[in-house]
């Protein structure tokens, strides 16, 4: 893994990226996947990497956010429910390498919208979720979370400010742990089926925390900085734009 062309700068991109993720509640697996394809990482490669990056970091972002009061169980057990179970069944499929890099291409327009603040408004008015709206939201993004190697924080997130089921640091919290607990599944799936983590994953892992660290710190206290959001969402449409013609 570690010989793919380039590996210098990935390393220096890795941290800035899980730096920005963590500060907004995220692990950063739809960030470390566009990263892997434009360094022309192994498919096989970038899922289970991506997934266990985001064990560490969402949880490290979920630790702050927590701690500072924004948790909310309720709203967490609702998606979590159906998701956990059908994310371990994503991660046990194999799916087609260009599928898998289409689907990942569509699914990082919800990292680039959310990091362009597309979804950042918050709403006074809270609604509660219904159990059936929870199971079929978290059902659906826990299958693709452990099918494509995410943790869906990128899909919920902009889905609970927009449904006004929680507001924004509220959702970033529920989305820290919702990604974990998806990771987990998706990953236990996948060795399951017989996928191994190379050792080089845990050196990527090191790296990422450096970023995730200070991202959770001042994401759950108070940060903005928005020129550095904008750059990633540069990288990421054109890791969206390589990944659906390749």
């Amino acid at each position: 893994m570690l010989q793919t062309e380039n590996i210098y700068s990935f390393l220096f991109l890795l941290p800035i990226v899980a730096f920005l993720y963590s500060s907004v509640g995220h692990g950063g697996a739809s960030g470390y996947l566009a990263l892997m394809a434009l360094f022309s990482f192994a498919p096989e490669t970038m899922k289970p990497t991506a997934l266990l990056l985001n064990l560490f970091v969402a949880g490290i972002s979920f630790y702050y956010y927590y701690r500072g009061g924004f948790f909310n169980k309720k709203l967490f057990i609702s998606f979590a429910i159906a998701s956990i179970p059908l994310a371990f069944i994503g991660g046990t499929l194999e799916i087609d390498a260009s599928l898998y890099k289409k689907i990942l291409a569509v699914l990082l327009v919800f990292a680039i919208l959310k990091m362009l603040n597309v979804f950042g408004k918050e709403r006074h008015t809270i609604k509660e979720v219904i159990l059936w709206q929870g199971l079929v939201v978290g059902g659906i993004i826990g299958f693709l979370s452990g099918l494509i190697g995410i943790g869906g924080g990128i899909i919920l997130t902009p889905i609970i400010l927009l449904l006004h089921w929680g507001k924004m640091k509220e959702a970033a919290a529920v989305s820290a742990l919702f990604i974990w607990v998806n990771s987990a599944a998706g990953l236990i799936g996948q060795i399951s089926s017989g996928v191994r983590l190379e050792t080089a994953s845990f050196l990527l892992v090191a790296i990422a925390l450096i970023g995730g660290v200070l991202g959770g710190y001042l994401g759950s206290k108070k940060i903005n900085n928005q020129s550095l959001r904008y750059i990633l969402a540069f990288v990421l449409i054109i890791a969206s734009v390589k990944l659906f013609f390749t």
